[in-house]
């Protein structure tokens, strides 16, 4: 059905992410990291998503096929990048930094393999 919907501010402990989209078929946000902070080494089983930096600063490290070690894959303002499921990947900011991003629906569908908050291998927020 059209009409307003209802957008959402997450707290995370690099920021934090707003979601001003989500249904059956995607998800939109926007995630807020504070300069210094950095998300989860993760993947995703199912989920696939492209981010794109609005403002900031960021290095966004990606394990590119084939590679057996993370890359530098540094987004400047304007640019976006697709993660596809099971592509290992961080975001560390530089400066404080909006990373917009669009996903399919599946916001429980993260592995985390390190993380500097404590939650590896979970799915909480």
């Amino acid at each position: 059905m059209s009409g307003r919907t209802p957008v959402r501010t997450v707290p995370k402990p690099w920021g934090h992410e707003t979601i001003w989209a989500s249904n059956d078929l995607y998800v939109g946000k926007i995630l807020h990291v504070k300069a210094g902070q950095s998300l989860s080494v993760q993947y995703h089983n199912v989920k696939d998503e492209t981010v794109y930096l609005l403002n900031g600063e960021m290095k966004y490290w990606v394990q590119l096929e084939g590679s057996d070690e993370l890359q530098d894959q540094r987004l400047t303002t304007g640019e976006a990048f697709r993660i596809t499921p099971g592509t290992i990947h961080y975001i560390e900011a530089v400066t404080d930094c909006d990373v917009l991003e669009a996903s399919t629906p599946h916001l429980d569908d993260v592995v985390r393999l390190k993380d500097r908050y404590g939650r590896e291998g979970t799915s909480a927020p």
